[in-house]
């Protein structure tokens, strides 16, 4: 959300050298927070949504707390972390109908600001170049539903701070009578490049009867593979649960789509927590991510912006680090 997006393509941005230098080029680059909303179904909806936050102010030592006397020497110094976030993906990140940037994510990321007295500026990056932007030092952190995984903790550490699973969106009425990802089988399923989803579809396509398989196609946003679905291209697109639900309540007025949920899996298939991504050798900004989210979890914050986009059944009840 809210647990996107695996790293399929981890292994290629470790390697770092041509994604490095992609990055300040790609089509999916970074552009700022008032960067117009997407045509795709999900950002269209997004008028409809909770009111936005505002745009990033800065939060001043004078509102600061315990945590940032943590943060390190060298963003005390800049006053700013800048914060990569593939906009949009609702109700995580995403523009309002007036261009103003809003989302779960964004709000945490304007209330850790507070706690550490610096500004937090939230820009836009396509997901298949938000590790890169990190290794190039365009960015400081992460923030975008990113899963927190074995995988991408071999380049990143994580400040978890939310919990779920994914659950399918179809089509209105659900035309093909999808209930569980077995009966994908022999089916499309539309997800965008990157994301974890891919192998969960992947392993289920392997459990398919001989002579069937899940075909995948792959886009370059959410919004797309939403489109798709819509447009009967597609059977199903595999969404973290709570975005999968925002979608579906919100884009055409729940006109659109309807959520598939397994009744084996209520929560979401294949849990996993989602965090704050940083890059290991920024350990010490690591911890005082933790600490300040821990004050938020402590002082009640983190259940009000929970409660503000109704995503308090993905809760964490303390800060951790890569789940420990």
């Amino acid at each position: 959300m809210v647990n996107r997006r695996t790293g399929a393509a981890l292994a290629a941005v470790a390697a770092a050298g041509l994604l490095l230098a992609a990055c300040s080029s790609s089509s999916s680059g970074s552009s700022s927070t008032s960067s117009a909303p997407s045509s795709a179904p999900a950002a269209s909806a997004a008028a409809s949504a909770p009111a936005a936050s505002g745009s990033p102010a800065a939060a001043g030592s004078a509102g600061a707390g315990s945590a940032a006397s943590l943060l390190p020497a060298a963003w005390k110094a800049k006053g700013v972390v800048n914060v990569a976030s593939d906009i949009p993906y609702p109700p995580m990140e995403f523009t309002t109908a007036s261009g103003a940037t809003t989302g779960f994510d964004y709000d945490l990321s304007q209330a850790l600001a507070q706690q550490l007295g610096v500004t937090f500026s939230f820009n836009k990056q396509g997901f298949d170049t938000i590790i890169a932007s990190l290794q190039s030092g365009k960015h400081d952190i992460i923030m975008s539903s990113m899963n927190d995984t074995p995988d991408r903790e071999k380049v990143l550490d994580f400040v978890d701070y939310f919990n779920g699973g994914f659950n399918l969106l179809v089509k209105k009425g659900n035309p093909q009578n999808i209930k569980t990802l077995a009966d994908l089988c022999g089916k499309t399923v539309a997800e965008e490049s990157a994301v974890s989803q891919i192998d969960l579809i992947k392993a289920a396509s392997a459990k398919c009867p001989n002579g069937q398989t899940i075909t995948l196609m792959l886009l370059p946003t959410d919004g797309d593979a939403q489109t798709a679905v819509r447009a009967g291209k597609a059977a199903a697109d595999l969404l973290d649960a709570p975005t999968a639900a925002y979608s579906a309540q919100t884009a055409g007025n729940g006109q659109y789509f309807d959520v598939v949920i397994d009744p084996a899996n209520p929560s979401g298939v294949s849990t996993v927590p989602t965090g704050i991504g940083v890059l290991k050798k920024d350990a010490d900004l690591t911890k005082a991510l933790q600490g300040a989210l821990q004050n938020l979890i402590q002082n009640g914050t983190y259940k009000q912006l929970l409660d503000k986009y109704n995503l308090g059944a993905y809760a964490v009840t303390s800060a951790t680090i890569n789940g420990k």
